[in-house]
Parts: C-alpha cells; sequence; structure tokens
C-alpha cells in the first residue's frame, strides 16, 4: 500500500480551510480535479461535510469517479474514500487541520493500492508517488495562496 503525507501552513483560520474541502470546491485548487456534481442529497452547506456525502468527480484526465466521506469532524478532520480511479484502488484520504498561532496546519494522509504485485509496486515508486506528490505539492500552495489573499 502506498501512503503520501504532506503537511502545510496556511495563514487562516480552520474554519476558512475547512470551507475548501467541500467537493465543489476541490476543482478550485486541486490539480486532480476538474469538476464535482454531488450524488447525495444537499439541503444545506453543512450537508456537503456530513459522513455520507457523496459526489462525482472528474479528473484531468476526463475520467469520473466517485468520492464520499467516510468521517467527519467539523474544522478538524474529514477523511474520504475515492473509488473508480484507474490503476489504483482502496483510495482513502484525510485532511486534517490544527488551529496555530499564525492561522492551520493541514496535513493531507492518502492511502491507496496498486495493483499488479511486485510489478505494481515498482509502478508505483517509480512514477506514481513522484507525480502524486507533486500534484499534492501544486494544489496545497494553490489552496494556500487562495486563503491567504
Amino acid at each position: 500500500m502506498g501512503r503520501i503525507e504532506k503537511s502545510i501552513e496556511i495563514r487562516a483560520p480552520p474554519e476558512k480551510v475547512w470551507e475548501m474541502l467541500a467537493f465543489d470546491r476541490h476543482p478550485e485548487w486541486s490539480e486532480e480535479y476538474q469538476s464535482a456534481e454531488y450524488t447525495s442529497e444537499v439541503h444545506t452547506q453543512e450537508d456537503k461535510y456530513r459522513t455520507g456525502a457523496s459526489a462525482r468527480i472528474t479528473t484531468k484526465h476526463k475520467e469520473e469517479v466517485n468520492i464520499n466521506i467516510i468521517e467527519s469532524l467539523e474544522n478538524e478532520k474529514i477523511t474520504y474514500r475515492v473509488q473508480g480511479m484507474p490503476g489504483a484502488r482502496n483510495i482513502i484520504g484525510t485532511f486534517i487541520l490544527k488551529s496555530t498561532e499564525a492561522g492551520t496546519e493541514m496535513k493531507t494522509v492518502t492511502d491507496y493500492e496498486i495493483p499488479g504485485g511486485i510489478l505494481g509496486k515498482i509502478f508505483d515508486k517509480s512514477f506514481v508517488q513522484k507525480a502524486l506528490k507533486k500534484d499534492f505539492e501544486k494544489g496545497l500552495e494553490k489552496l494556500k495562496s487562495i486563503l491567504e489573499k
């Protein structure tokens, strides 16, 4: 199983960072997601963050994946599962927000599995992790830029 962890300090309170973690806000800053359409009922803003909320995401490669929240602690932590991502399975992503003197420390942790045994592991180490880390870094920097305006 692969894992990618990244952290960033953002000069904004956790509440402002939290707002950007709704699926329909990801395309504003994520390098991977181009659009999001909720597949669960959303009647209030809070519905976007509740456990069970789900969306269909279109990736930068024009693939459609399903994503749903499996854990949510307002302004602290949100965990989601991604299904249907070509070439990967068992994708679980978590954003952890911690209030700091300067604003918010945001940590992202993504666990995933690349099928294919030994060849899959080599492919993961050689290509997948490098590409994902680069996309994560760009996305987090864009998020920071948006929130610190």
